[in-house]
C-alpha cells in the first residue's frame, strides 16, 4: 500500500480536448490528485497560488501568457518553484532544444507510457533552463510582482518607465508603482527597441514619449527632459543618450 502523499498536478492548456485527455491519462495512474485546470498561462498562475500544486503540465501555446513564459513567472511565486512539464506538438528544433536542456516534455498525442516517465523524472525548470530555450518563443508579455505577499502580472504595454533605485527597479503605470527585482540592463536585453535608455538609472517606453523640452537651472544651465504621455512626470535625459531621442523624430 502506497502511504506517500498524492502527487498534486494542474493541467494547462487552452483546448478542452487536450485537458480531457491529460485527465483521462493521469486516471490511470496511482496516487495522483489533479487539483485544477487552466486554459492560459494567467489562470494557471493564480490557480498555482491557490494551490501550491507539486507538478504542472503546461502547454506551450496558450493565449495571454504562454506556458513558457508561466514557468518564468512561477520561479518567482513558487518556493520552492513547481516541477514543470511541457506539453507540446513541436517537432524537430524544439523538441531537440527542450532535450538538450533537460526540460521535460511530452509531444502530443501524448501517451500513457510517456507520462508516466516523465511524471518520474520531472524536476524543477531552474533560470539557467528558462534562459537556454528563451529563444522559443517571444520576450515576456508581463512582468511580475511579489508584494506583501500577492502576486501581481502587470502588462508590458501598460507601463510608462523603469528606474533603478538601491537593489530594485521601480516600474511605473499610469495607475501606480511596482517594484520588481530585475535590473534594467536585463531588461533592456529583452526587450530591446520597446524601451529607450534615458540614462544610466532609466528606461522609458518608447510609446509612452511624447516629446521633449529643454530646462534650466538658476545658472542658466540646461539639460533634457521627456515628457510623458498620461502622467505630469517628466524624465531627465543625459547629454550622451539625448542623439537618441532625437533620433525617434517625435
Amino acid at each position: 500500500m502506497n502511504c506517500s502523499p498524492p502527487l498534486t498536478i494542474l493541467i494547462a492548456d487552452d483546448e478542452t480536448p487536450a485537458r480531457n485527455r491529460l485527465r483521462e491519462l493521469l486516471s490511470k495512474i496511482d496516487n495522483i490528485e489533479i487539483l485544477g485546470e487552466a486554459k492560459n498561462g494567467k489562470e494557471v498562475l493564480t490557480l498555482f497560488e491557490e494551490t501550491q500544486a507539486k507538478v504542472l503540465l503546461l502547454d506551450i501555446r496558450m493565449p495571454q501568457i504562454d506556458g513558457i513564459e508561466a514557468a518564468m513567472h512561477l520561479q518567482k511565486i513558487g518556493s520552492p518553484p513547481p516541477v514543470i512539464i511541457f506539453t507540446t506538438a513541436f517537432d524537430g528544433y524544439a523538441v531537440q532544444a527542450f532535450e538538450i536542456n533537460a526540460v521535460d516534455y511530452l509531444l502530443k498525442p501524448i501517451r500513457l507510457e510517456r507520462l508516466q516517465s516523465a511524471l518520474v523524472k520531472a524536476r524543477a525548470l531552474i533560470p539557467s533552463q528558462l534562459e537556454a530555450i528563451k529563444v522559443l518563443r517571444p520576450t515576456r508579455s508581463h512582468f511580475s510582482v511579489n508584494e506583501r505577499g500577492r502576486f501581481i502580472l502587470v502588462p508590458l504595454i501598460d507601463v510608462i518607465y523603469l528606474r533603478a533605485e538601491l537593489k530594485y527597479t521601480t516600474i511605473r503605470t499610469k495607475e501606480r508603482e511596482y517594484l520588481i527585482d530585475d535590473s534594467l540592463t536585463s531588461i533592456e536585453q529583452e526587450f530591446g527597441s520597446q524601451f529607450l535608455r534615458l540614462h544610466r538609472n532609466c528606461l522609458v517606453a518608447v510609446t509612452s514619449i511624447l516629446g521633449y523640452e529643454k530646462k534650466f537651472n538658476d545658472e542658466g544651465e540646461y539639460h533634457w527632459e521627456v515628457i510623458l504621455k498620461d502622467i505630469p512626470e517628466t524624465l531627465s535625459v543625459s547629454r550622451r543618450q539625448f542623439h537618441l531621442l532625437k533620433e525617434l523624430k517625435i
